[in-house]
């Protein structure tokens, strides 16, 4: 049976008073009620503590072999406690992925703040991500999600990253140096990440139906590296990617990454955190954030909150 931290806990403090009236008096407690915790300690270990005197208690050399040992695991115990602690534990926030643009602006904050610990952490989606937040599993993450959240929850919106067609050499379009949402109309856009109820699912859904073409998330998803295999073994075939995004192709596969424009389509990240998350951290980041939004002199879409 695991020992009793409460019964450890009591014995330093008799052990450290010279007398379970004191140790009582610390706890709050009656002398008896530390005798009772005491006495069921001594008998999980099969060893006597104490030796009881007219003038209180005196340690046996069991009781003296284990008193340092206590206070190890009462220091272990807070440890413990203090390492998942917000405001103890390090900042820990729901990237997404490593190369995706939230892992950008995580990056961009601790070269700023290089004092501030960090504990990043990749989620699969939205509702995940929500529901570590909520639990304090999490202090923040970056998701586009609309609507409202709950009271017990805070949302802004920090950062519109502009979307870019990726093709092959072979794709019709290869070699525009920009192009419009509407010139994709009647296309399918190759997008096999596109995991039915995800946000990022129903922002493609809207981005498609607003400008007439088609997702197709025909096939599984092995991931980037295997996206831009396949990207290059079809070489007529088109997929989204954020401007932030960072990829390393062979050259022999000859991707293009062209700009869309007119109204330019933005992946809207917002910053979700709880509002009662005392981390004090997190304000640090949220601050950060915000100085850095820059109005934007294009049209996009959807449109600013």
């Amino acid at each position: 049976m695991p020992v009793d931290l409460d019964a450890v806990r009591t014995f330093v403090a008799a052990a450290t008073a010279g007398k379970f009236q004191d140790a009582a008096d610390d706890f709050g407690i009656t002398q008896q009620a530390v005798s009772k915790r005491i006495a069921a300690l001594e008998k999980h270990l099969g060893t006597t503590l104490f030796t009881r005197t007219a003038r209180g208690a005196r340690l046996t050399l069991d009781g003296q072999a284990f008193l340092p040992n206590a206070r190890a695991l009462l220091q272990a115990e807070q440890q413990a406690l203090a390492s998942v602690k917000p405001g103890n534990r390090p900042l820990r926030v729901d990237v997404i992925g490593g190369f995706l643009a939230p892992a950008g602006l995580v990056r961009d904050f601790h070269r700023e703040h290089p004092a501030v610990d960090l504990d990043i952490v990749n989620l699969p989606d939205g509702a995940t991500a929500i529901a570590a937040v909520r639990a304090r599993a999490i202090d923040a993450t970056f998701r586009a999600l609309g609507g409202a959240l709950g009271d017990d929850l805070g949302s802004v919106r920090v950062f519109d990253e502009p979307l870019q067609l990726l093709t092959g050499p072979a794709h019709p379009q290869a070699n525009a140096k920009t192009l419009t949402p509407s010139d994709l109309r009647g296309q399918r856009i190759w997008m096999p990440g596109n995991i039915a109820g995800t946000e990022w699912a129903a922002y493609y859904d809207e981005l498609a139906a607003a400008f007439g073409f088609t997702i197709d998330t025909v096939g599984p998803n092995f991931g980037l590296d295997a996206m831009l295999d396949a990207m290059a073994e079809a070489p007529d075939r088109a997929t989204f990617v954020g401007e932030q995004t960072r990829f390393r192709w062979p050259d022999g596969y000859d991707l293009r990454r062209i700009d869309l424009r007119h109204p330019t389509p933005v992946y809207p990240h917002s910053l979700i955190w709880r509002t009662t998350n005392p981390h004090p951290a997190l304000a640090t980041l949220r601050a950060h954030l915000l100085r850095q939004l820059h109005p934007t002199t294009n049209s996009v879409w959807p449109g600013p909150e």
